[in-house]
């Protein structure tokens, strides 16, 4: 009841979100009616890609014509998720800007700007990073500057506990480290209304809950 009545107020977007390696029963059925009533842009994401049987894909396939797009991705493998947040991102309008574009402050929450972009990068990296290490990071800004030709220049950290975490941040040949720097840049760039630069490094520190 809760999820049909959010439908109806003022929403973007409706990202619908399915298990492949379930078989639908009566409960998917009665998500898919209320999402159908949503008169706004819907995308099927289609979970668990990474996992071949077992497969119930063709039963959610065959709604594929109801949505305006369909995307197969695997969280845990954080496969497809930036294509994810582009077909979010390409629903959502043009709104008034809530941060200051020139020091990217939110006074809504009375914070300065590094705290702002660190939680931005702390959070993108809960979100591809969640069931590895939760809890285990945060994230520091170092430098924030704009350089004459508009950009602005963000140098960070991701500080976690142990090394062994540090590898999984940083990910085979840099890809998890580049996945959460792109994510974090292009909520930055659109808060900002300028081109952004995220300069992302990650570095082990045992005691670094002592100091936030």
């Amino acid at each position: 009841m809760q999820a049909e009545i959010s439908l109806g107020q003022g929403i973007d977007a409706a990202v619908y979100i399915v298990d492949h390696t379930r078989d639908r029963d009566f409960e998917e059925n009665k998500a898919l009616g209320i999402v159908r009533k949503a008169k706004v842009p819907k995308i099927l994401v289609i979970n668990k890609i990474d996992v071949k049987s077992p497969t119930f894909i063709e039963q959610y396939k065959f709604m594929q014509d109801e949505f305006d797009q369909v995307i197969e991705l695997s969280a845990l493998k954080h496969k497809n998720i930036p294509l994810l947040l582009d077909a979010i991102f390409s629903y959502l309008p043009e709104r008034e800007a809530i941060v200051d574009r020139t020091t990217l402050a939110q006074p809504g929450i009375n914070i300065d700007s590094k705290t702002y972009i660190a939680e931005i990068i702390r959070e993108k990296a809960f979100l591809f990073l969640r069931r590895e290490i939760p809890y285990s990071l945060t994230a520091v800004v170092d430098e924030l500057v704009e350089r004459d030709n508009g950009t602005l220049y963000i140098r960070a950290r991701i500080l976690t506990s142990l090394d062994r975490y540090k590898g999984m941040i940083i990910g085979k040949n840099g890809a998890m480290i580049k996945e959460i720097s792109m994510a974090a840049r292009k909520e930055l760039e659109t808060a900002s209304e300028k081109k952004v630069f995220v300069d992302l490094t990650v570095e082990v520190d045992p005691h670094w809950k002592e100091f936030v």
